[in-house]
């Protein structure tokens, strides 16, 4: 039975994760799918995490270590992990070291795929402490038009597909580029998922599958920090816009993501963020051929002024609600709350 199901490699990159490692680990061994292998690549970890993955290699003939001999940024330890998969493999599995998924997630995600070729992708939701972050998705449509995904993103209207731990690429997508995940930038898994639905359709499992931890050592937890997605998500409606957008849409829709910005720009201002703030803005704007408009800025900040005057018993449910979740120091992040979930990796 199992020789008869496609192989499908699933790859974990893994930094300093000893944490949280043995959850992730024993949730790929818990898979109710058979033909499957696991690689854990160490880039270097000075905590345990290699002793750990070495562990389970030992006991597991399934599981495979490789350690990088020298330390490379986040995303080349994952393009690392990913030009290890299987040459059989059919598809290719990313799983965050700090996340785990439920039993029958690679199951369920190979089946949309399996029966329908023109899928790249497959995607499921995820939930964490705090819910299910995204929910826009069409419920009943299992297959989606790669490219009407990519215009209902950039639009705001669709989301949910892209999170690293929740999704299942095809292994020829992956084998296509010598770096999946392109570039530097933390949206690289973002950027991955957008490629492939060039050239292929949208598989979804309307259920949950996959837990996504958040914690204060993430990536996605020092990129919310210091508002950059925002930055980000500007610069992937610039890169992708005009493929897929006509240019009413595209100006529309960079107009609506610099007011978002601005608003946050503006709530930075009253909580007097640090010279290296602004200057992480000033020169992120700058490479996407912008800079702070000091009037619209002045403008963001009245606005946000009135906004608290004005709806005293909102801002002081904010605050307590801030207070409560212990993110009072991401201030201004749920101005850009409709802003990705940026590339949670090198943990």
């Amino acid at each position: 039975m199992e020789q008869s199901l496609p192989r499908v490699s699933v790859v974990t990159p893994v930094f300093n994760g000893a944490k949280y490692l043995r959850a992730c680990i024993e949730s790929v061994l818990a898979q109710t799918y058979p033909n499957l292998d696991y690689t854990i690549v160490d880039n270097c970890s000075t905590d345990g995490s290699l002793e750990i993955a070495q562990e389970y290699a030992r006991k597991h003939p399934r599981v495979k270590v490789h350690a990088n001999k020298e330390f490379v940024g986040a995303i080349e330890s994952h393009n690392i992990a990913f030009r290890l998969i299987s040459a059989d493999a059919k598809y290719c599995k990313l799983l965050s070291a700090d996340d785990w998924i439920y039993p029958e997630c690679i199951s369920k995600l190979v089946d949309v795929a399996e029966r329908h070729p023109s899928v790249g992708i497959v995607g499921s939701y995820a939930i964490n402490a705090y819910g299910i972050p995204w929910g826009r998705q069409p419920l009943g449509e299992e297959v989606l038009d790669g490219r009407w995904a990519v215009r209902s993103f950039l639009l705001g209207s669709l989301d949910c597909f892209f999170t690293p731990s929740s999704v299942l690429y095809r292994a020829s997508l992956v084998r296509s580029e010598h770096a999946f995940f392109p570039g530097r930038a933390p949206s690289a898994d973002l950027e991955a998922c957008l490629n492939c639905l060039r050239r292929s359709d949208l598989g979804f499992v309307h259920q949950i599958l996959t837990f996504e931890r958040i914690h204060n050592e993430a990536i996605s937890a020092k990129v919310s920090a210091v508002n950059s997605q925002l930055m980000d998500r500007l610069r992937i409606l610039l890169a992708f816009g005009p493929s897929f957008l006509d240019q009413a849409e595209l100006k529309s829709r960079t107009e609506e993501q610099l007011s978002d910005y601005y608003s946050v720009l503006a709530v930075a201002c009253v909580n007097f963020r640090n010279k290296e703030f602004w200057r992480l803005h000033r020169v992120g704007l700058t490479e996407l051929g912008y800079s702070i408009c000091s009037p619209r800025l002045a403008g963001a900040i009245v606005a946000k002024f009135l906004d608290l005057a004005l709806n005293p018993k909102s801002t002081v449910e904010r605050i307590l609600r801030r207070v409560k979740t212990g993110q009072v120091r991401h201030t201004g992040a749920e101005a850009g709350s409709n802003s990705i979930r940026s590339f949670d990796s090198q943990r």
